[in-house]
């Protein structure tokens, strides 16, 4: 019944809206293959789940569905033939890129953007990815498709590496995605369609209006557009009350939380997430919504959203009002804010203040903890603040919303807590099994730190941690020639652990940190090493 449920034509209003969209193939592998779907995700055919989502089919895919009924029923039907005959799964085409001993760090960097890069005329028809009008830049790996919230973090480095045109291309794609969907998605895939990542944009126009490839102005549009998504449902909320990804608490202000539209497994980890459902003591729907809402989160997954930081099955991620997330849309408001009143819109830009104001406020209220001197998650189902120190207290710092009192308490707190040999450590949990808890380590949480610290004059923690990030990162350059989606924070690097699939290199976002903070730090040993030198 439950995986009847998980592809039933329940949403099949939302595939079909969406797929009128600028004539963009938007039905996701569940809608269009249906039984075939599930019978590959849970027949294991692929090691990987999302192999098989992001397969591109060699036919219209109502005749591979056609095709399926007819045969499978068959004495000897051989499922895995029948799919390789019928889709050609994605490949990573071949690559001449081989590290150069002589290569620095950022000129290893600087050669791989190329190889990262996609480019629209190569993509193929009626798969799940979503078509984009310009070139753009990937994670890597099994990451094949634009990230939202990881592209911020990879442009700050194509700015460093002087890929101007490159950075202007992923400007206006993020644009496109807005305007076409109303929001950036988590990829551009149809099975991320339906909910979105930490919204950055905000943060990418002031970088497009430093590079001076357009004014953040122009983006005044989007900005709203995608506001206009995060706070859906807001104004008819009564306390208490919850609709997508706003909550209005008991005191009448409003926050936000992480969400997603279906309440099915997820199509790229669908067996998965059914197991971690089976586990659980609540309905399984309730158990993919919380999955669903945690990789929004960008924190996939993390002992931070869930009840019991050893079970999976507990987490309960849309009962959560993130510090980071409504640090965001406080940046966002802000944002709409001055670029209203840029553009002589006065009645806009007062809005928005005072939306910013209020969002501060109720942050100060529920998000910040003045016993420990730290920003903290807060639970508004139960009532009561989370009690996990994470890295995310840094974000209102890096969106400059925290007193200066606040800020150097929070200095303090890292320094004695999260401050791990290799950086800033994700959160205070170990032996979680999930890749965002100690003892792993990512790029784009050192960045908000560095960059948080230095803002309210912590020059020095700022620049241990800074310190601390590139030495990990170029002893794993100088032993295996390569860069890492995540690191382990010890003495010395090692392959990090934890999570749902196996450690990619590449990789994105941790180029595009690295390279940044290079440049911020010249005299560090990481601007000397080599690949393949230990």
């Amino acid at each position: 019944m439950e995986l009847q449920r998980a592809v039933s034509g329940e949403e099949a209003p939302f595939a079909e809206a969406l797929a009128k969209v600028r004539g963009a193939d938007t039905l996701t592998p569940a809608d269009r293959y249906q039984e075939l779907f599930v019978d590959v995700q849970l027949g294991k055919v692929f090691p990987d789940s999302k192999t098989f989502v992001d397969c591109a089919p060699r036919e219209h895919p109502e005749r591979i569905l056609e095709a399926y009924r007819e045969q499978r029923d068959q004495p000897g039907f051989d499922l895995r033939a029948f799919v390789l005959q019928h889709f050609e799964p994605f490949e990573l085409p071949a690559q001449e890129f081989v590290a150069n001993p002589d290569d620095t760090l950022a000129q290893h960097i600087d050669r791989l953007w190329p190889v990262l890069t996609r480019r629209p005329d190569r993509h193929p028809g009626l798969s799940s990815l979503l078509p984009l009008p310009h070139e753009y830049v990937v994670p890597g790996g099994r990451f094949t498709e634009l990230y939202y919230w990881d592209s911020y973090f990879t442009m700050l480095g194509l700015d460093e590496s002087g890929q101007r045109q490159l950075l202007r291309s992923m400007a206006d794609n993020f644009a496109y995605l807005i305007d076409t969907f109303g929001h950036v998605p988590n990829g551009n895939r149809s099975y991320y369609l339906t909910r979105s990542q930490p919204p950055v944009f905000a943060l990418m126009t002031d970088l497009f209006e430093e590079t001076g490839i357009r004014r953040a102005s122009d983006y005044l549009p989007q900005l709203r557009k995608e506001y206009a998504f995060w706070m859906d449902g807001a104004e008819v909320l009564r306390p208490g009350d919850s609709h997508r990804r706003c909550v209005r608490l008991p005191c009448g202000a409003v926050l936000n939380r992480y969400w997603d539209d279906r309440d099915t497994p997820r199509e790229e980890s669908y067996r998965e997430d059914i197991e971690t459902a089976a586990e659980s003591e609540r309905p399984a729907h309730q158990v993919y919504r919380d999955l669903r809402a945690g990789a929004e989160s960008g924190w996939d997954f993390s002992s931070r959203w869930q009840a019991d930081p050893t079970r999976l099955s507990t987490i309960r991620t849309t009962a959560i009002l993130p510090v980071d997330l409504n640090s965001f849309l406080y940046r966002l408001e802000r944002q709409i804010a001055r670029l209203g009143e840029a553009r002589g819109l006065e009645r806009c830009a007062a809005e928005f203040r005072e939306r910013a104001a209020a969002r501060q406020a109720a942050i100060e209220r529920y998000l910040w903890n003045d016993a420990i001197g730290a920003y903290f998650d807060y639970d508004w189902v139960l009532g009561e603040p989370r009690e996990n120190l994470t890295a995310a207290t840094v974000t209102p710092l890096f969106v400059r919303l925290a007193g200066e009192q606040q800020a150097a308490r929070v200095a303090e707190v890292i320094r004695s807590r999260l401050l791990a040999p290799g950086g800033l450590a994700t959160t205070e949990i170990g032996g979680s099994g999930q890749q965002w808890d100690r003892p792993n380590g990512w790029a784009p949480l050192q960045w908000m730190a560095v960059r948080g610290l230095q803002q309210y004059g912590e020059q020095r923690l700022a620049a241990e941690i800074e310190r601390r990030w590139l030495v990990i990162v170029s002893d794993l350059f100088e032993r295996e020639s390569k860069l890492m989606e995540k690191y382990v924070l010890r003495t010395h690097a090692e392959h990090a652990g934890g999570g749902e699939y196996p450690l990619q290199d590449g990789f994105g976002w941790t180029n595009g940190v690295t390279r940044k903070l290079l440049q911020e730090d010249p005299q560090h040993y990481a601007n000397r090493c080599r690949a393949g030198r230990c």
